[in-house]
């Protein structure tokens, strides 16, 4: 059995490679997309509008956001991690906009570097989110870890994220999921701020957002696939050739972003939304919230941004708002609530 000294090693090596092999090796799904190309906006030649005016500010747990974007959950546990967190937090201060870091287990395993997560400082008005892996709950994790990792980030809210292929092909995975719904309900029920739940990238079904709402789940981040793929991630971390099979197997696996939006949307109607998974820029987050959802999140354009420069990370927050901008500008629509009932999104007719 491994020490803590040993898993925080363990954790924090992980941790590096999942930056490096994410910024340098190709780790994106092939064949699946996000399905977002299956539908485009019917353009307006004629908006009635001054761009100028249009407002895309929204609100989210109770939050005001000057632009319906979250920086998605990415890293921490690092050096180069902390200044990565660093340049995004400060990013989202000066847009108002959210951001979720990392799994903070490192952090609870190895506090020395629970100052790479804790960006307050950086981020003071915007919405933070706290991150664990909900299976951590099957491995002596309870309230008091949820808490700690909140009160290290001063968070608005904590992401549970949900990662069973991840954990199959990762080395040394935990893989017992048994039982964790009642334990998620149980921990909703006593933490004190909104629990969120989310995928890394293959997506949540109706079925299973069904689940978690009545578990007392307050938001969902749909983490469809069609962008990273962490079995390929894992798969280059493989220390076994089953493993690295494995991550091959199933790097196209999992439910595309599009049709997660829609299909929860179907189902719980009010329930906080997010769309993530391989959206690349402002017409991808306009499409997603066309189609249901409250936030766009992206996260690899935005480490490839803060592993390069501040600069970057602020370029890509400027260029994103213009284009979420334009879209509404294009379609006619001077608010995100009008975008969202304005018909302007059609799905496209295959040949």
């Amino acid at each position: 059995m491994n020490t803590p000294i040993t898993q925080s090693a363990t954790t924090q090596t992980r941790k590096a490679d999942h930056i490096r092999i994410c910024l340098e090796e190709d780790v994106q799904f092939q064949q699946t997309t996000n399905g977002l190309e299956s539908y485009r906006f019917i353009h307006c030649c004629l908006p009635e509008l001054d761009r100028d005016e249009i407002d895309i500010s929204t609100t989210f747990l109770k939050k005001r956001l000057l632009a319906p974007l979250l920086i998605s959950s990415m890293t921490g546990g690092t050096q180069e991690a902390g200044i990565i967190n660093r340049r995004l937090a400060e990013a989202a201060q000066h847009y108002k906009i959210a951001m979720g870091v990392g799994s903070q287990r490192v952090a609870v395993e190895k506090p020395s570097v629970a100052d790479t997560f804790a960006v307050r400082k950086y981020a003071p008005d915007v919405l933070l989110f706290a991150n664990l892996g909900a299976v951590q709950l099957n491995y002596d994790y309870g309230l008091d870890e949820c808490l700690r990792v909140v009160d290290i980030l001063e968070a608005d809210a904590l992401i549970l994220h949900l990662n069973p292929l991840q954990e199959c092909i990762q080395p040394r995975g935990d893989t017992n999921f048994r039982g964790l719904l009642e334990k998620i309900a149980i921990l909703c029920k006593s933490l004190p701020v909104p629990v969120i739940a989310k995928e890394v990238g293959n997506g949540i079904s109706a079925a299973m957002a069904e689940k978690l709402v009545a578990a007392g789940v307050r938001a969902i981040d749909v983490a469809g696939a069609g962008g990273t793929s962490w079995a390929k991630v894992e798969s280059e971390r493989a220390e076994s050739p089953l493993q690295r099979r494995l991550g091959r197997t199933f790097a196209d696996w999992g439910l595309p972003t599009a049709d997660c939006i829609t299909s929860i949307r179907a189902v719980a109607p009010e329930i906080p939304l997010i769309a993530s998974g391989g959206l690349r820029h402002g017409l991808d987050a306009a499409k997603a919230l066309a189609l249901g959802a409250d936030i766009a999140g992206l996260a690899m354009p935005f480490l490839q941004a803060a592993a390069s420069s501040e600069a970057a990370v602020y370029d890509l927050g400027k260029v994103l708002i213009s284009e979420i901008t334009t879209v509404l500008f294009c379609t006619g629509n001077a608010t995100l609530a009008q975008l969202k009932c304005s018909g302007s999104l059609e799905r496209l007719t295959l040949p």
